[in-house]
């Protein structure tokens, strides 16, 4: 379906014609991977998950609302949208940092959703998370070794013991060596690095347990932007070497093209596009889609941009009625403010909630 002949011709997106070399480089890379794990179950699996919070005078806050996806062992999924659409408290609804309202998520084909802390304590092991302050995720009173050596004394051995002191050493050595900070580092404190080494030794504490899935919850958007291009470039590294599947949590998808297999966009709760990077970034079919590959820098001199999207992201406890996006559309039509369109199929593996999607979907 095209987009409505009504609107006007020069809102039309017109997507990214080239992507940047690493990018395609790591693209590929993860596509490989997403193709060796195609006969493999999901890792992580979400089913119209909820997350509502009651505010005062009976209002309702759906942070999350009714939002059902799957990641595949070594994938890359990356969840993308403006500051508010919930992607942030999803990601710590999959690993039950956050209750959810209702739904199911499954990780490793078993359901999570409602156990105990006794019993989710083994699965904490294999899922771990990345937060975006990187200062703030660190005790500074206490030094890095400490942190990082934390969840190794917290959680036993493979073989089920606790650990030594000397393979807890050797755990660290291996970690500082994974995200090329010396083992100086160990002996000093959260204040005494940049940004980007803090990061680094928040990516190492995480990973200290050799889990399976990590979530990164805005990890460069608190980084200069030079940094942020050698934090993601770790993370790609980290994932082909460990093998690793990541939930990639950004609000910038000049960031998450670098990285991700696949994109769920996020508005106002839900998902409204989900799809491979390449075909979300070159041919959006959802108009918010199209808006944010229009803010990614362009490659080709003269090529023709977009107009910036319109509007403020509405309040979350008073969503407009119908399509959420409609109040920003410049397609709207009269059916987009009463019916709210669900998530269908516009091309195998690529999905949009759109009643009129755009020509290039």
């Amino acid at each position: 379906m095209t987009r409505p002949s009504s609107a006007p011709e020069q809102h039309m997106p017109t997507p990214p014609a080239t992507a940047p070399q690493a990018s395609a480089s790591a693209s590929a890379s993860a596509s490989a991977s997403a193709s060796a794990s195609a006969s493999a179950r999901p890792l992580l699996e979400v089913r119209d998950v909820r997350k509502i919070y009651h505010l005062p005078r009976g209002q309702t806050l759906k942070a999350v609302d009714g939002i059902s996806l799957s990641v595949m062992p070594g994938e890359v999924l990356g969840l993308v949208g403006e500051s508010g659409c919930g992607k942030s408290t999803l990601g710590r609804c999959l690993l039950r940092l956050t209750d959810v309202s209702s739904g199911q998520i499954l990780f490793e084909g078993q359901e999570i959703t409602h156990l105990n802390e006794r019993t989710m304590r083994p699965l904490r092991q294999r899922m771990q998370m990345v937060f975006q302050d990187s200062y703030a995720s660190l005790n500074p009173r206490r030094r890095i070794g400490d942190l990082i050596a934390e969840p190794l004394r917290v959680h036993p051995g493979p073989d089920g013991r606790k650990r030594s002191r000397a393979s807890i050493m050797a755990r660290l050595h291996e970690l500082m060596d994974l995200v090329s900070l010396p083992a100086t580092a160990l002996d000093r404190y959260a204040h005494e690095f940049s940004g980007g080494q803090r990061q680094r030794i928040n990516i190492a504490r995480a990973l200290a347990l050799s889990p399976r899935l990590v979530v990164a919850d805005e990890p460069v958007s608190a980084l200069d932007v030079s940094v942020q291009a050698q934090i993601v470039n770790l993370f790609a590294d980290l994932q082909d070497r460990l093998g690793l599947t990541y939930v990639f949590v950004a609000h910038d998808l000049a960031v998450v093209r670098q990285i991700s297999t696949r994109v769920a966009v996020m508005y106002l709760g839900a998902v409204v596009e989900l799809g491979e990077t390449d075909a979300v970034l070159h041919h959006p079919a959802h108009p918010y889609s199209a808006a944010l590959t229009a803010a990614v820098p362009r490659t080709v001199v003269g090529a023709v941009r977009a107009a910036p999207l319109g509007g403020d992201i509405p309040s979350p406890v008073a969503r407009p009625a119908g399509c959420r996006f409609h109040t920003r559309c410049p397609f709207v039509q009269n059916r987009c403010r009463m019916e709210e369109p669900a998530l269908h199929t516009v091309r195998p593996g690529h999905s949009v909630a759109c009643h009129f999607p755009l020509s290039g979907g």
